[in-house]
């Protein structure tokens, strides 16, 4: 009776161990760990194995997640793509297929092949299902980022740096999702951070000094432009960068050859070049070097008509060139400008003796009282050169008529490479001041040269 007992124990025990071995095995290979399978067999047997499986049955889910898995570590994202949305749109309604997983790598093979939208629709979905996962959260956040929605790409990062804190790939995403929010300060540290990992990465090393700019570290800043004007990508716009910095502290010359390294790289951006050649034009200017810049803004005229104000600069250098008087009366340093007044003034008395009395200097004026004698004649006057090109008002008049009769001369006259309003001329009448404007000035300046 016991004997019976216990065969039919081991029978019921052997036919419950047949039964979980038949129904367990194809949950095994359909759930199996994808790696080992294909170490133990092969990709070549793999391939070839499930594409037959698939001839039979498109959505063998075993069959899709072995040739996924497959591209995927290849990364033939071609493959991968096609795979992974058969197997998306499948988890919908088919049960025991991660929709989670499936919807990540969808979406990951989505924005690899520039599919955004599909890949941000994708990513989403996967983090709805499961907001804990490193690679959902990265690629969400790229394709936010590639997208323009920056704070919520830096919401995705920051998660992500929560579960893989070392993970340089989200640093350095951080680092410029901080850059293209203007951010400098915050961006410092995740910069200098992926530098540290990847030292010949130009990107980086141009965008931490944009960044060293803005947060006022000029000098670290200017040595990485300077570093990266014969950089292919980057040079023409580090170039220009270098260029300005070098004009804010007057040192022309470092900027004409900033400006000129860049000109001689291939294939530069127009808009970038016409920015170079402007500022290099107004450099040349600064240097009084008028037929070089003149070369550069005639180049921008070619190229982009009404460019800023090239025509202007063009039409008011192209005088100056011929006239070297007028480039002297007004560019040139102070004691060039005070000696051609001077001579201004010998060549409107040009029948008279001269005497100078006092000379006065201003940023932009120079006042010389002098005695002038004739045969039939004296007079103490005082003379007033402005540089300025502008519309003069009848206030400057009003104020140099009070400095005519503090000085106690017998005459003024205002002298200026603009004109005066029609207000300066009506308040001169009945009083002594004279004013010569433009055209007049334009002669005396001619005689003026041709008296050497």
């Amino acid at each position: 009776m016991i004997i019976s007992v216990l065969i039919a124990i081991i029978v019921a025990a052997l036919v419950l161990v047949i039964l979980m071995s038949v129904k367990g095995s194809p949950k095994g290979k359909n759930k199996g760990d994808v790696s080992a399978q294909i170490q133990r067999k092969g990709k070549s047997a793999i391939i070839k194995q499930a594409e037959k499986k698939l001839a039979h049955d498109p959505h063998n889910v075993e069959s899709l997640e072995l040739l996924g898995k497959l591209y995927y570590d290849e990364k033939n994202w071609d493959k991968v793509y096609g795979i992974y949305k058969t197997l998306f749109d499948m988890s919908s309604s088919q049960v025991g297929i991660d929709r989670a997983k499936m919807a990540m790598i969808y979406g990951i093979s989505a924005f690899q092949l520039d599919k955004t939208d599909e890949a941000l629709n994708a990513l989403m979905v996967s983090m709805k299902q499961n907001s804990d996962v490193f690679e959902t959260n990265l690629f969400l956040g790229k394709t936010l980022f590639k997208k323009g929605i920056l704070d919520k790409a830096m919401a995705c990062f920051r998660k992500a740096k929560i579960i893989e804190p070392e993970n340089i790939d989200v640093i350095e995403y951080m680092a410029m999702t901080f850059v293209k929010m203007q951010k400098y300060k915050e961006a410092l540290p995740y910069l200098k951070r992926t530098l540290d990992e990847n030292p010949d990465n130009k990107e980086l090393m141009f965008y931490t000094a944009v960044a060293m700019t803005e947060c006022g570290m000029n000098d670290k800043a200017l040595k990485i432009f300077m570093h990266l004007r014969p950089n292919a990508q980057f040079g023409a716009q580090s170039c220009l960068e270098a260029g300005k910095m070098h004009e804010r502290v007057k040192d022309y010359q470092s900027a004409i050859q900033d400006y000129s390294i860049a000109l001689k790289l291939e294939n530069i951006p127009e808009q970038i070049e016409l920015q170079i050649r402007y500022r290099l034009a107004n450099t040349y200017l600064a240097g009084n070097d008028i037929q070089k810049a003149l070369e550069h803004l005639k180049s921008i005229q070619s190229r982009k008509s009404g460019y800023k104000d090239v025509d202007a600069l063009v039409s008011r250098y192209q005088e100056l060139s011929q006239n070297k008087n007028l480039q002297t009366y007004l560019i040139s340093g102070t004691s060039d400008f005070v000696a051609l007044c001077r001579k201004i003034i010998t060549t409107y008395h040009s029948e008279s003796f001269v005497k100078v009395e006092d000379i006065s200097v201003a940023s932009e004026t120079v006042e010389i009282i002098c005695f002038v004698e004739s045969p039939k004649w004296s007079a103490k006057e005082i003379f007033r050169f402005y540089r300025s090109q502008t519309v003069m008002g009848d206030i400057y008049i009003r104020e140099f008529h009070t400095k005519l009769r503090d000085t106690k001369c017998d005459l003024g006259i205002c002298v200026t490479m603009g004109s005066f309003s029609e207000g300066a001329h009506k308040y001169t009448e009945g009083r002594p001041i004279d004013l010569i404007e433009k055209e007049q000035l334009t002669k005396i300046l001619k005689k003026v040269n041709l008296l050497g």
